[in-house]
């Protein structure tokens, strides 16, 4: 299979020894681009079919490569993270993320990371073969959200090697922080999710989920109680004690009192 591939890496230096790595191990690649900045980056996949995988650094000149990911939807292309600082490790997780690599890149662990790659292409590769209908599953997805009452019932969530199911059920209340969306369920596990709290708005059922305030969505069934709070805002009290501080405004708090009474 034909795999494209472009570099991001604000030192070129670093960026060459990249491409030279990967054509040792992948000679059969076409690295398409080597990009040193995050606007560079917005710019050409915005006028560029995606690549299959993306090699990005974190830390770039103009700023966080998190900074692409509120521009640009890359969902269709894996990303191998790769840094020298290890505090971002929990961000890269879920964002299409196949690895995350430390610098100085070693070959074994670059293997590792091609390896984990190819093995998510194969399995892909084989689903389509199976498959007796040609489906455009993005255009099936899309049809489903857009009915009447089809709203979205789970999430895929990668942990490293694997990947596995959360149900919108089990998620207690969404959160946005540094330019990350977490999911946390009942049981206080925080999960990240690849989605925008504005995506996220339109795909959950609002009989069930409250936009309690730009950083929160908040799940009624994890509401214990509501409380008046300075200005006219409400503060919501999570089961569990999940969390504290979820803020409604007052603006939004007529609207609260309504959704909670439906």
């Amino acid at each position: 299979m034909n795999i494209n591939a472009i570099i991001v890496e604000d030192e070129i230096h670093s960026g060459e020894m990249l491409r030279d790595m990967i054509a040792q191990l992948r000679p059969d690649w076409n690295i398409l681009a080597i990009l040193q900045s995050v606007s560079e980056t917005i710019h050409w996949l915005n006028n560029n079919e995606h690549p299959q995988i993306i090699f990005l650094d974190i830390e770039l000149a103009d700023g966080n490569c998190f900074a692409i990911f509120d521009e640009v939807n890359v969902e269709n292309s894996g990303v191998i993270f790769t840094t020298a600082y290890n505090e971002y490790a929990l961000k890269a997780f879920n964002l299409n993320s196949i690895d995350y690599l430390l610098k100085p890149i070693k070959e074994s662990e670059l293997e590792r990371a091609l390896n984990k790659f190819d093995k998510a292409v194969e399995i892909i590769s084989r689903v389509q073969e199976e498959s007796k209908n040609e489906v455009n599953y993005q255009e099936l997805a899309r049809s489903i959200m857009n009915a009447k009452g089809g709203y979205r019932k789970r999430f895929l969530i990668s942990k490293r090697e694997a990947f596995f199911k959360l149900a919108v059920e089990d998620i207690a209340y969404f959160y946005f922080d540094a330019r990350v969306t977490f999911a946390v369920s009942f049981d206080g596990v925080q999960h990240i999710i690849n989605h925008s709290l504005d995506k996220l708005d339109e795909e959950l059922n609002p009989e069930q989920f409250f936009r309690s305030n730009r950083q929160s969505i908040v799940n009624i069934e994890a509401i214990e109680k509501f409380e008046s709070y300075f200005s006219g805002k409400l503060v919501v009290k999570l089961v569990n004690g999940l969390n504290d501080k979820i803020l409604i405004s007052r603006a939004k708090a007529g609207v609260f009192k309504e959704w909670m009474n439906h």
